[in-house]
This record gives structure tokens, C-alpha cells and sequence, in this order.
């Protein structure tokens, strides 16, 4: 990476050379199957120009603390040395929690949780409207005819109308250019009513996702997926721009919840850029003591038992069950697959990574599917769209 500085412009122009990292799973995918919930590679192989504005806007002293709509503080509030002394090492006595049949987890309801939040985002868009004439847009490319993925464009053009944010969309076939989906990216990037845009994931295997997204606005990227909001988000004392959607929201759905991460242990299922990578960095920097679970992980039902908080996101159905459990732990489901369903209004429904009726007979508390991360994640989105828009009018 080299950085160089034109200083009669005021621009610096940070080059990534280097072509990333693209992950082929090999026989793992035999294990887990291709395409799901988590198992998208983000390829960053694209040179990024970033200007010295966008890198101004990194630094965490512009970022505001001050949260009104969401429970989440900023990160570098819960930032503090690691400093180990004779006195640090905290132990519990292990303590076995016995169910009886009766026994149901608590739901952790995402929707309803959601609900109030965007009437908190509504109401910050028509503040802004009235105030200043102007509201949020945002934007969505679309490729293809995935199910998962028409179910999250549906909900995130449902939730933009709900709040006030300005939706577009441009749908291509599956069998499109790369130069049609550059085209269109470099549309929204030069759009000024646009604040936030989303290529929604995965591409058909004949685009190249890193390229694509390197075309993307670094202001734009709403959601959170350039390496430099995930190298702000590993890293004590940095803010990201923006945090990832479903991680923020897995998150923001526990603390609203009351259930404490702090200390917590805590295991991650899937590894991939979109969803296992960002979330596992975010409970540590909630100070958890975070695993993560992948389809090499030997005896991974072994390891998930011993979690407190259980977040699975491989996108393999009833893939977790009550054998994967430590008895009162909490259960985050990310995951969502399609299934033929002739009954349901489009066709099918989404089942996800856990067996929920096992789930609920030994957690103390589980998100459903759908109805649980979904939503919460839609209202991230939104949430991340307002802040940008914010930020380009200099509204507070």
C-alpha cells in the first residue's frame, strides 16, 4: 500500500496494488454447501482512491457518540487497556442448568425490536425533511433471481417507503455484463440524492464481485463491507463509518434484549466477510471471549456447547441442534434458506441454521427465522443510510 500526497490538490490517494485473498473451499464445500447465508466472499482486488475527506471522516474524533435511536454506544467508548495484574483472572463456578420438558426459551422478537427502531429513524428523516428539504436515498443493484436475496431487496425496499428514505433499484438478468453492473454502481456513485448503496450478494460466478465493488463510493458503502470500516472495526481506538448490517444488528438485538456480552463466551458460526468476520470482531470489541466455529473446526458441537452466546451464520439448515447447546445459552440465528413452499404468498419459506423447536427446549433465549436477525438487519441498513445522509447535508 502506498500513500501519496498531492498536496496542491489536498487528495490522498491510498493505492492497494495487491490483488486480495479469494477463498475456495474445496471439500469444505461438500460439508456446507455453496451460496448460503455465509458463505459469500467479499474479494477485495480493486485499487481504492479514497480522498483525504473520506479519510477525514475515519477519524474518530468526527464520529458522534451520541445514539439516540440505537442502544449501541461507539466502540472506542468501550474501548480500554488490556492490562493483566495478579487480580484479573475471574472465574465462575460452573453451574448446570437442568430444563424440564416444559421448559421454552424466551423469543428474541427482531421484528418488534425493529419496529421501534426505524419509528426512531422515521422520525429523524422527516426532521430532516422539514428542516431542510431533503431525505435519504438509497440504492440497490440487484443480478439475478435468488430467492434469499429477492426476500431481503423486498424487505429493504418495504422498510426505505416505511422510514422516508428515497428507494431505487435496477434489476439485471442473470446473464448480464460486468459493464451493465459497473455502469449502473458508477450511476449511483455520481447520484448526489443517493447517500447509501448496496450490491446485494452473491453475484452469478461470472462477475467479479472485488472488482465491482472496488468501484464503489467508500461514503456510499452502507453496507460496511470495505476493508477499511473492517480494519476500523478490528482495531481499539478506531471507528468504522459504518459497521456491518447483520452484525451491528445481532448486537444491537442482544443489548435491547438486557443480555450482557461483556465476559461472555461466545462462539461464531462461519467465518465469511459478510457476516461471521465482522460479528465476531464486534463481540470482542464488546469484550467477549470469542470462537469461531467454520466447516474445518473439528468437533464443532463440542466447542458450540460451551458457549454462552451462540451465533450461527453457515446457511446449512438444522444444522445446529440440541446435542450443540449449553443448557441457558442464547441462540442468534442468521441463517436463511429457501425451501418449496406451495402454501407461502411467493413460493417458499426461509428456514434457518437451528433447529428451533430443539433450540427452544434448552437456550434461555432464542431469535426466530424469519422474524429474528432479518429484520434487525433491514433496520441497520436504514439506520447506516440516515447516518450517511447526515453527514453529506451536515445535519445534526
Amino acid at each position: 500500500m502506498y500513500a501519496v500526497a498531492l498536496k496542491s490538490q489536498r487528495i490522498c490517494r491510498i493505492i492497494m496494488n495487491s490483488n486480495c485473498f479469494c477463498c475456495k473451499d474445496g471439500s469444505a464445500r461438500t460439508l456446507w454447501t455453496v451460496g448460503k447465508a455465509d458463505n459469500l466472499v467479499a474479494i477485495w482486488s480493486r485499487k481504492s482512491f479514497v480522498t483525504s475527506l473520506s479519510l477525514r471522516a475515519f477519524s474518530t474524533s468526527l464520529i458522534n457518540p451520541s445514539n439516540s435511536i440505537l442502544m449501541s454506544p461507539s466502540l472506542v467508548s468501550l474501548d480500554c487497556p488490556d492490562i493483566w495484574t495478579s487480580g484479573s483472572v475471574q472465574s465462575d463456578r460452573p453451574s448446570i442448568q437442568k430444563y424440564t420438558s416444559k421448559h421454552v426459551a424466551q423469543i428474541l422478537d427482531g421484528k418488534a425490536i425493529a419496529e421501534e427502531i426505524r419509528s426512531g429513524i422515521a422520525l429523524e428523516v422527516k426532521r430532516m425533511k422539514d428542516l431542510i428539504g431533503q431525505v435519504p436515498g438509497l440504492a440497490v443493484i440487484f443480478v439475478g433471481q435468488r430467492r434469499e436475496s429477492q426476500t431481503y431487496v423486498r424487505n429493504k425496499k418495504i422498510g426505505s417507503e416505511e422510514v422516508g428514505i428515497k428507494f431505487m433499484m435496477t434489476t439485471l438478468s442473470d446473464n448480464c455484463t460486468e459493464n451493465e453492473v459497473c455502469n449502473a454502481l458508477q450511476s449511483y456513485n455520481e447520484n448526489q440524492s443517493v447517500h447509501g448503496i448496496i450490491l446485494q450478494l452473491p453475484l452469478p460466478r461470472h462477475l467479479e464481485e472485488g472488482k465491482i465493488l472496488g468501484l464503489l463510493t467508500l461514503e456510499k458503502d452502507v453496507d460496511g463491507f470495505h476493508p477499511v470500516n473492517i480494519g476500523n472495526l478490528a482495531m481499539l481506538g478506531r471507528e468504522p463509518l459504518f459497521i456491518p448490517c447483520t452484525a451491528k444488528g445481532c448486537i444491537e438485538l442482544l443489548l435491547r434484549s438486557g443480555i450482557e456480552i461483556t465476559g461472555k463466551k461466545a462462539a461464531v458460526i462461519g467465518k465469511s466477510n459478510v457476516v461471521g468476520l465482522p460479528t465476531s470482531l464486534l463481540l470482542q470489541r464488546h469484550h467477549a471471549t470469542v470462537t469461531v466455529i467454520h466447516s474445518y473446526t473439528k468437533n464443532p458441537d463440542k466447542i458450540a456447547r460451551e458457549a454462552d452466546i451462540l451465533i450461527s451464520a453457515a446457511g446449512v439448515p438444522n444444522l445446529v441442534c440440541r446435542s450443540w447447546l449449553k443448557p441457558g445459552a442464547i441462540v442468534v440465528d442468521v441463517g436463511t434458506t429457501p425451501v418449496e413452499d406451495p402454501e407461502c404468498e411467493h413460493g417458499y419459506r426461509l428456514i434457518g441454521d437451528v433447529c428451533f423447536e430443539e433450540a427452544s427446549k434448552v437456550a434461555s433465549a432464542v431469535t426466530p427465522v424469519p422474524g429474528g436477525v432479518g429484520p434487525m438487519t433491514v433496520a441497520m441498513l436504514l439506520y447506516n443510510t440516515l447516518e450517511s445522509a447526515k453527514r453529506s447535508f451536515k445535519f445534526t
